[in-house]
């Protein structure tokens, strides 16, 4: 799987350690870790030197478990320890949630950081994504984020300079799916290159991306006026444009994962 190394490395001893907290978690709640990536400003491709690890993953059960009359457990949160924020979500809630259009999973799909992965798995998952993709969904998430970020964070006199890139990111994917590209790419220059063309504003969020990279977590500075015009007016577009048209779709794809992932795993236990 690819790692962005020259957007944000990451440190060897960090992806061991990383390694041996799932591989603990696996034997801890007796499950297989079936995917696990970063899920925030690293794989989003603009960490700074004290970004946090924000690890996610995906895990099933052995077969018993689902066949339990009371719900169980479906989380695994660890305590935050240092930079290193892991927690993930069991298959049968995963699947649910993408059944529910949850543009966050959707994203976790395309990360470009991975650090566990069965292939023919996220072959699978991957695929059940793009068949249930419901784009006027994704479409309402993504502005809801934009609008609330900006009301929040960049409207005073000196602005958190990481929020920019927490408005940038989910105008820009709201702005995909309108042009019905499909499930929106997780790396934010992905959507830059694609939906950005006036040079101006280029040139403004490179200089931004380059200052989130090198500056800490928390650096605040005046706001950038580019940036500002470009996001009061696609909110204000975007506000008034109608969502993509709801698609009947066949869930039918997220049962048999479901099924398929469970039952290839159960077998492979030791008896």
């Amino acid at each position: 799987m690819p790692i962005i190394e020259d957007d944000h490395p990451i440190d060897s001893g960090v992806r061991t350690e990383i390694e041996s907290r799932l591989a603990a978690i696996e034997a801890n709640y007796g499950v297989r870790v079936l995917y696990a990536c970063e899920s925030g400003s690293r794989g989003w491709g603009f960490a700074s030197p004290d970004s946090d690890y924000d690890v996610r993953f995906l895990y099933v059960h052995p077969l018993p478990w689902y066949l339990q009359v009371t719900p169980q457990r479906s989380v695994i949160e660890l305590p935050v320890a240092g930079e290193l924020d892991i927690n993930g979500w069991e298959l049968r809630k995963a699947l649910g949630l993408l059944k529910k259009g949850n543009a966050t999973l959707i994203e976790w799909l395309d990360s470009p950081v991975v650090y566990r992965a069965d292939t023919v798995f996220l072959h699978a998952v991957r695929e059940a994504a793009r068949i249930t993709h419901q784009p006027e969904r994704a479409f309402h998430h993504y502005i809801h984020m934009a609008s609330g970020n900006y009301r929040e964070y960049l409207t005073g006199t000196t602005v958190r300079l990481k929020k920019y890139l927490y408005v940038l990111r989910p105008l820009l994917a709201a702005r995909w799916i309108e042009q019905g590209r499909g499930t929106t790419p997780m790396r934010f220059e992905e959507l830059v290159a694609a939906m950005i063309t006036d040079p101006a504003m280029r040139r403004a969020i490179e200089e931004l991306l380059a200052i989130k990279r090198a500056a800490q977590e928390s650096e605040y500075g005046p706001p950038m006026p580019v940036i500002d015009a470009f996001i009061a007016a696609e909110l204000k577009r975007l506000e008034s444009v109608s969502p993509p048209a709801f698609l009947e779709i066949d869930f039918s794809v997220l049962d048999r994962l479901l099924m398929e992932t469970v039952l290839r795993f159960d077998a492979l236990r030791t008896p």
